[in-house]
């Protein structure tokens, strides 16, 4: 795994604004640089909801190592790259502090499993502990990319954000959004396999599937009556999961749909909901 970014959907309303959802990995730990940007609806791969074995092995095999080993300097970037020994001795720190984390964590839960009558702890916390070392994907759509580029394509900005963000402006640059007029959805992740679907499950689906990358990858077989029954999940809890509703949008037209949330000229799925987590329109069910 290595960092990547590419576009899911790419529309465009007819005011002219653009709506962009894009897919895209790296370092975990420039999530917290990643989450500052407020224009962003996102959702990403939680450490509360993959079993704690998947991400030893994702740690283990792909390992997110730094990109520039810099030296120590005043002020919040690096100085010169180390070199020679110095260089072998810091990247020799990193291998021992991961691999006997690993080893650790594998010796823990392997007493666990031996152990039946002892409780294990929850992934939610072990996870935590392989964090340093993972790869994390977002999902992240937005009408305002300007700033983050800006901020995060600069040579101040740590190497392992800015090669995201570099790859991200490359995608951005490189696609050409198709036109949705009035009354058209951007759906993220529904393709020509979901043509039986009608337009509010094609709705509910594509939202179902922006939440999905905190549960699995997209790799694999799709099932939209799995995703409605993920829908319903996230809109019935106590309290709701909105989040991934903020990236299906219908273009604002300034009557029926007004532009909510985070997105110029777009309304968000989001808002067709009450707070009380019950929808304004009743939803349908997918024909087996």
């Amino acid at each position: 795994m290595s960092t990547s970014a590419k576009i899911i959907l790419d529309s465009i309303s007819p005011h002219g604004d653009r709506l962009t959802t894009m897919e895209v990995t790296f370092h975990r730990f420039v999530l917290a640089e990643f989450n500052t940007h407020r224009m962003f609806s996102r959702n990403s791969a939680s450490s509360r909801a993959i079993p704690v074995y998947k991400m030893v092995e994702r740690a283990e095999e792909t390992p997110a190592f730094p990109l520039v080993w810099a030296s120590e300097q005043k002020g919040m970037q690096g100085g010169e790259e180390l070199r020679g020994d110095d260089l072998d001795l810091a990247q020799d720190l990193f291998n021992r502090v991961h691999d006997n984390t690993i080893l650790l964590v594998k010796q823990y839960l392997a007493w666990v499993h031996a152990n039946d009558e002892n409780p294990q702890l929850h992934k939610s916390l072990l996870n935590r502990l392989l964090e340093p070392f993972l790869w994390h994907t977002v999902i992240v759509s937005s009408t305002e990319w300007d700033n983050f580029f800006h901020q995060r394509c600069s040579p101040l900005a740590q190497p392992e954000i800015k090669a995201a963000a570099e790859l991200m402006r490359e995608a951005y640059e490189a696609s050409t959004p198709h036109l949705l007029n009035h009354g058209q959805w951007h759906t993220p992740y529904i393709d020509e396999h979901d043509h039986a679907l009608t337009d509010q499950q094609k709705q509910f689906v594509s939202a179902a599937r922006c939440a999905r990358v905190s549960y699995l990858t997209h790799d694999g077989v799709r099932d939209p009556s799995h995703d409605l029954e993920l829908f319903h999940r996230l809109i019935s809890a106590r309290p709701g999961h909105w989040s991934p509703l903020e990236h299906v949008a219908i273009p604002a037209d300034g009557g029926r749909w007004k532009a909510k949330g985070n997105f110029k000229g777009w309304a968000q799925l989001r808002h067709e909901f009450e707070p009380q987590g019950r929808p304004v329109v009743e939803i349908e069910e997918v024909d087996e």
